[in-house]
């Protein structure tokens, strides 16, 4: 092994060395383990969201491949209609020859888009790969691919024959940029600041009523004779679509109004006046107008009213031919200065005020979306969402942790139909064509639609233009990936295995759009649930909690994490495509002084550990590099430790059987400990406790290992005893191959690295520690005594250490210990581990006192009191400040049981094993009060 950690130099050897011998197929002889990743956008590069996940995904089945499972994980990317039309567009832009999507036409331009895919579409991939994930890339599959296409038109064909997939006219989200529906999921809305207009609606027919209004206290601060009402609106433009005024059906203000009409201002038309209890009577006048056509509320009133549906924007949000002329061609802004000028000029604007609203923008192109009147393709969900929810009650389908069934349950029993088609060329064509008269037929192509439907080649038809929205391909994902619905792709693919999957590793913001559709389609298809669990991490924030995004200049790539990046890379990279550029000083700014020398490079395993050890249940992840930082010392912290176990056994190998026959307590204790570590770290997995795994790994690994076995080993290995030696040897590199395996799913680079120069000596062969059996433990290795034995030597050394550290003594000079008290135990180990207590603590000498003992810093073991003379050897003065800090110390932990033993609540409600706990601790803390002031009155 090289002198220095240096993981740049092995990790890309070692990931190519993985995938080109084939180890990420299954093999397994156990049970089908099966993961699915969720396909990331082909578009995209790997952020920090999808680098936590991918680690906690490749941790588990990177275990569960060791534990001998049959494991695949299945990987693959999404095609992302929107996302990667937009980049096509913007790469056509800057190719600066004047093309477009439209110049180029359907054909060319998807042409385009394949070619841009085939070039540069597969970076996500290849960062996958730097992060150590290890899908079988042999099975990597496209959404666009010939399988999941032929799942999709089958799926839509006989959703429609069952009647579940209509076409028709509802209100969707629109980007009027793009010119498409977009999903719920791809609106952000966020509050901003914007103006409220309130608007006079005289009454039709010369018909008046008396307007009363009241103050806080109910006293009437007005009453007059109206013959309007006043309406408040955000959208003014939105009013030359309204086809009611409403009002509260028990606002007594309005009661003889409802039923009668208002002339609609600017428009030759009367709407009616009609009652509905959506309407909040406190705000504003108690008065609304109603808008079918430009809002999801109102839609909702204009079904249960039967109110006309006037759509008044083209595609582009400008005033179409619906409206009076005078605005028709307008931008949906340009008209709406106009309608207030003209209100104003009227009359008729009665206010104008500054007012916070919640503006939704499509995520992709930070345009406002329009609720837009369009004709679309649907699914009815209510009998798919019935079984959905039915599925995960029952438990068919667990979340973990188990309160995300409760987010589950809420969007599922508020079901709307699923608008899923896209006013886009780059996707899965609906399979749907019209003849002349706009009549639509839905079949598997087009030779199928005129052989069901006797149509001649004399009836001209013509394909749906349209494309499915993401959605709908990946809910098919777990089947469709499984071979399904082809007969011999399924047998090949194993599908009958695998499905369900085991786990759905995903974040909580898709549990409807995704987890749940996935749940629907995969049941009514196969009747099958597509996983049994699906474990819901949180969301990826910077040190300070805040979320990261573009806009606040706060992402980490989580490649420059592992490569490193200067600071002004670092800069360049967070500045460069903002949607507000004005924004680059300040991001520029903060970056600088965040991370003046750029990022060093850390390495995957490093990173991956940080991630494992934050994935607690149910909690967003503050990502802060110290912690990466800290677990990039734990890796050099392990090449270390394999490097002084490898020096230490130059010459010596293992014959026979690997497991070690222990000749000394050290050995014991250590085996004990690892047997423990083992089955807590099975627990870990077997909860999707990654963080727990991770820290009983980390404590192993640092504390008992590195710090403690290390150390106790030298005393054999440099004594006279050869059979003690060698013992010694087999256990070091024993437990150091043992420790190699448990920690490689979590950090898989640093391990191989190392198990391949540790393994030879133990007789193991093969060509990688990923395809060897993960630790089990092993009952017969456990030893309690050996581990009380050498827990009571380690706290006798650590409280020798801390005199020594706490009196300034020298660590090359040699000391006395005088011992006192305790019992027969304590004398039987003094006398077993004088040599190692000499070794580690540097003692000159150990002498058992029966009389009373000079000035010494004092600790305590029990109730065995350790003594280091003091005379010449430190300031008398400082060991009694010493003795003083730690008696108040000590005090403060006697004061905190005496207050849990003083409370009757404590005592009458706490187990009994923890009241009897409590008082034992009283008890040890007392005794050691007692002991060091004692000490502390012989120093005067």
């Amino acid at each position: 092994m090289e002198k220095s950690f240096e993981p740049q130099t092995f990790e890309t050897k070692w990931y190519a060395h993985w995938e080109a011998s084939g180890c990420f197929k299954p093999s397994g002889k156990g049970p089908a383990y099966t993961i699915m990743l969720p396909p990331p956008n082909v578009t995209g590069t790997l952020h920090m969201g999808h680098a936590f996940q991918h680690t906690l995904m490749d941790a588990l089945v990177r275990y569960h491949r060791m534990k001998g499972f049959d494991t695949l994980w299945q990987v693959g990317t999404d095609h992302a209609g929107i996302a990667t039309e937009m980049v096509v567009s913007r790469n056509l832009a800057l190719e600066g020859k004047g093309e477009t999507r439209d110049s180029l036409g359907r054909d060319k331009f998807i042409e385009r888009v394949w070619a841009w895919k085939q070039e540069s579409g597969d970076t996500i991939t290849r960062q996958m790969r730097r992060m150590g994930a290890s899908g079988d890339w042999s099975r990597e599959t496209f959404t666009m691919d010939a399988g999941p296409s032929q799942a999709v038109v089958e799926t839509f064909v006989r959703l429609f024959e069952e009647g579940l997939i209509y076409r028709g006219q509802r209100l969707v989200n629109w980007d009027p940029v793009l010119k498409t529906a977009i999903s719920d999921l791809e609106v952000v809305s966020e509050e901003e600041d914007g103006k409220l207009w309130s608007i006079r609606y005289p009454l039709a027919g010369g018909a008046t009523y008396e307007h009363v209004e009241h103050d806080a206290d109910g006293n009437e601060t007005l009453r007059e004779t109206r013959d309007y009402l006043v309406v408040a609106t955000t959208r003014p433009e939105t009013m030359l679509g309204d086809t009611a005024a409403m009002v509260h059906p028990d606002d007594a203000r309005y009661a003889a109004l409802v039923g009668k009409a208002v002339a609609l201002p600017l428009s030759d038309r009367e709407i009616p006046i009609i009652a509905d209890d959506y309407v909040d009577r406190a705000f504003g006048t108690g008065v609304v107008k109603v808008t079918p056509a430009h809002d999801f509320n109102d839609y909702a009133v204009g079904q249960r009213h039967s109110l006309p549906l006037i759509n008044i924007l083209t595609p582009d949000a400008a005033i179409n031919g619906n409206a009076p002329e005078k605005y028709r061609g307008l931008d949906r802004y340009a008209a709406r200065k106009a309608v207030l000028a003209d209100l104003e000029a009227l009359g008729l604007l009665v206010e104008e005020k500054k007012h916070k609203l919640q503006v939704p923008r499509g995520d992709r192109t930070g345009q406002v979306i329009e609720p837009y009147l369009t004709d679309q393709w649907f699914v009815r969900m209510e009998k798919l969402g019935a079984k959905g929810l039915e599925l995960v009650e029952s438990g068919k389908v667990r979340f973990v942790p188990e309160n995300w069934i409760n987010t589950y349950r809420h969007w599922m029993g508020n079901i709307q139909d699923w608008c899923i088609s896209r006013q886009l060329w780059w996707g899965h064509r609906i399979p749907a064509w019209y003849d002349a008269s706009g009549k639509a037929y839905v079949g598997r192509d087009e030779a199928e639609v005129r052989a069901k439907h006797g149509l001649g080649a004399d009836v001209a038809l013509t394909r749906d233009s349209d494309v499915l929205e993401t959605w709908f391909s990946s809910a098919l994902w777990s089947h469709s990936t499984l071979g399904w619905p082809d007969p011999q792709a399924m047998a090949e693919r194993g599908f009958d295995k695998r499905l369900p999957t085991s786990v759905l590793v995903t974040g909580f913001d898709i549990i409807f759009f995704w987890v749940a559709r996935m749940i629907m389609m995969t049941d009514h298809f196969t009747g099958e649930v597509p996983f049994k669990d699906v474990y819901i991490t949180g969301l990826v924030r910077d040190r300070d909690g805040q979320k990261m995004s573009k806009s606040k200049g706060n992402v980490l790539d989580p490649i420059d994490i592992i490569d490193g990046i200067s600071a002004d890379a670092l800069v360049a990279k967070r500045t460069t495509g903002l949607m507000k550029p004005t924004d680059a000083p300040k991001i520029e700014k903060a970056t600088r002084k965040e991370f003046p020398d750029g990022i060093a490079p850390f390495g995957a395993d490093a990173l991956r550990f940080t991630f494992a050890s934050l994935a607690t249940h149910g909690r967003d992840i503050k990502f802060d590099l110290q912690r990466c930082e800290g677990y990039k010392n734990f890796c050099n912290k392990l090449w270390n430790a394999a490097r002084f176990s490898l020096l230490n056994c130059e010459g010596f190998s293992v014959g026979g059987t690997s497991v070690p026959n222990p000749q000394t307590d050290a050995e014991r204790w250590i085996l004990d400990r690892l047997q423990h570590t083992l089955r807590e770290v099975e627990k870990g997995y077997a909860d999707y406790r990654f963080d727990l795994a991770s820290q009983t790994l980390y404590e192993f690994a640092w504390n008992e290992f590195c710090d403690w076995y290390l150390e106790l080993s030298k005393p054999a290995l440099m004594g006279d005893d050869r059979a003690a030696a060698d013992s010694t040897r087999h256990t070091l590199l024993y437990v150091l191959e043992q420790l190699l395996r448990a920690l490689h799913p979590i950090i898989p680079f640093v391990t191989e690295e190392i198990w391949h120069s540790v393994a030879p000596k133990l007789g193991i062969t093969g060509d990688s520690i990923s395809t060897q059996p993960y630790p089990t433990a092993d009952a017969a290795l456990e030893n309690a005594a050996a581990a009380a034995d050498i827990e009571w030597l380690k706290d006798a050394v650590t409280q020798l250490r801390s005199i020594r550290s706490q009196m300034g003594i020298a660590p090359a000079k040699a000391v006395p210990l005088l011992l006192q008290d305790g019992d027969a135990a304590d004398r039987e180990r003094a006398t077993r581990y004088t040599p190692a207590l000499k070794f580690l603590a540097k003692l000159e000498s150990i002498t058992w006192l029966e009389g009373e003992a000079p000035a010494a810093a004092a600790a305590l073991v029990g109730s065995l009191k350790l003594l280091i003379p003091l005379e010449g050897l430190i300031d008398l003065g400082a060991e009694t400040a010493r003795l003083d800090k730690e008696l108040k110390r000590i005090a403060g932990e006697i004061a905190k049981c005496q207050g849990k033993l003083s409370s009757e609540t404590f005592v009458q409600n706490a187990p009994a094993a923890v009241v009897e706990q409590e008082r034992a601790r009283l008890a040890d803390w007392t005794a050691q009060q007692a002991a060091l002031q004692q000490q502390r009155s012989k120093l005067g």
